[in-house]
């Protein structure tokens, strides 16, 4: 199967501050019911994706490129930079920030437990 990128934009993610690309690299229905996302996605100078909890999922993401602020589950903020992994289990929270000048670009699974 060869498949081509879908790409979406979504402003103030999660209550996020400015817009956010995600280029899904496979759709939701691809996962085959194991989980509803696995993308690239690109948090923009200045943008976040706000505070959330995945609640019967889990979501690893890794960090490719920028610096960015990872908040995890206890509100603690994390300097993340490229070859970093988050990891999120099911029933907890984060948010993710980029208070940089540049791009900051990771990739994202989200997966059903």
């Amino acid at each position: 199967m060869i498949s081509h990128e879908g790409t979406t934009y979504r402003e103030h993610m999660r209550d996020g501050r400015g817009t956010v690309t995600i280029h899904d690299v496979l759709s939701k229905e691809d996962l085959n019911g194991h989980g509803r996302l696995y993308a690239r996605i690109v948090i923009p100078a200045g943008a976040s994706i706000g505070w959330h909890i995945h609640e019967g999922e889990t979501e690893p993401f890794y960090i490719l490129k920028g610096e960015g602020t990872f908040i995890d589950n206890d509100h603690v903020a994390h300097t993340v930079h490229p070859g970093d992994v988050c990891t999120i289990e099911a029933g907890q929270g984060h948010s993710m920030e980029n208070n940089s000048d540049e791009d900051l670009e990771m990739m994202a699974l989200i997966y059903y437990v």
